[in-house]
């Protein structure tokens, strides 16, 4: 059987992250209304999700120092929802003056990463962000959690599953949206991801399932099809593969955008994600940030793309 054809119209979910998860690590402060233009061609894009900001302390993330600016300006499309990145009370009350439409709360499974990352133990950070569901409680703003380290910490090493899943359930008993398992520095392996993935899916299936990667070792592709192939249907991923965690060695670009948008297009997923319009927003950010990006599909064009034959 075709693959293209039996996946034909199965929805998939693209969920952007490059205007935080990107430009937070840029040295570069890319101006906040080149912000807003960047996040309104991406709106006009077919997102599911779009991660435009964060609400940190402006000394610990002086690249989104404008938050408040960018939400308020930007144009909101309908479908689209609009997320930022909260780490505590304050930040979500900021957060909920700019009418985001979730907030994405993070720490880490691995303890010292958590504490390189968070200057907090885990179960510190718990509390906090318990603190920041509370006060988000009945304001119809989702939460989501997103989870570090899940495949693997730079630190630690291999990370026992089973913490995975009690953070997992720690998390659902306080009633979160969703939930995303990230691969913080590129260790995961398919075979790892789809076994994850799979007992997340049946463990907790009432929980928004997100699968984050980086193409650190070059397997984020292949990580995708490993979690599809367990059921998941949604997935972060950045423009151009921009962005990284800043606190975790090593941790190179996230998955690219439009290289996922690209494969699972000619394996005949609907992602809803316009391929064009994405790839014109990506040929902007070298002059946004000041440097080339990790896309393979900008320097080599898509499958589609021919060449003239050469002269004899």
């Amino acid at each position: 059987m075709n693959t293209s054809t039996a996946n034909a119209g199965k929805r998939l979910y693209i969920q952007e992250v490059a205007p935080r998860d990107g430009f937070q690590n840029e040295s570069r402060f890319v101006e906040t209304q080149d912000k807003i233009r960047f996040i309104d061609a991406l709106s006009a894009c077919g997102y599911a999700k779009i991660e435009a900001t964060s609400f940190t302390s402006p000394k610990a993330i002086p690249a989104l120092r404008d938050a408040e600016i960018v939400m308020h300006e930007i144009r909101r499309h309908p479908g689209v929802v609009y997320t930022a990145l909260v780490p505590n009370v304050r930040g979500a009350e900021r957060a909920l003056s700019c009418r985001v439409d979730e907030v994405n709360l993070v720490m880490s499974v691995s303890e010292t990463h958590n504490r390189s990352n968070l200057r907090m133990s885990r179960d510190e950070s718990f509390a906090q962000l318990s603190d920041v569901i509370d006060a988000v409680r009945g304001s119809h703003v989702a939460v989501n959690v997103s989870l570090s380290t899940v495949f693997g910490c730079p630190m630690e090493g291999d990370i026992d599953p089973y913490e995975v899943f009690e953070l997992m359930n720690r998390f659902a008993q306080r009633g979160v949206n969703g939930i995303t398992l990230c691969d913080t520095t590129g260790m995961a392996y398919p075979s790892q991801v789809e076994a994850i993935s799979r007992k997340a899916r049946s463990l907790f299936p009432a929980i928004e399932l997100t699968l984050h990667f980086h193409n650190t070792r070059g397997m984020a592709l292949a990580n995708t099809m490993a979690a599809l192939s367990a059921g998941v249907d949604r997935f972060d991923a950045s423009l151009g593969g921009i962005g990284g965690c800043p606190y975790a060695p090593g941790a190179s670009g996230n998955a690219c955008t439009e290289e996922l948008v690209h494969m699972l297009s000619l394996d005949g997923y609907d992602t809803g994600v316009d391929l064009a319009g994405i790839l014109a927003a990506a040929e902007t950010l070298p002059g946004l940030i000041g440097h080339d990006v990790p896309s393979q599909i900008l320097k080599a064009g898509t499958r589609a793309r021919r060449h003239p034959a050469p002269c004899q």
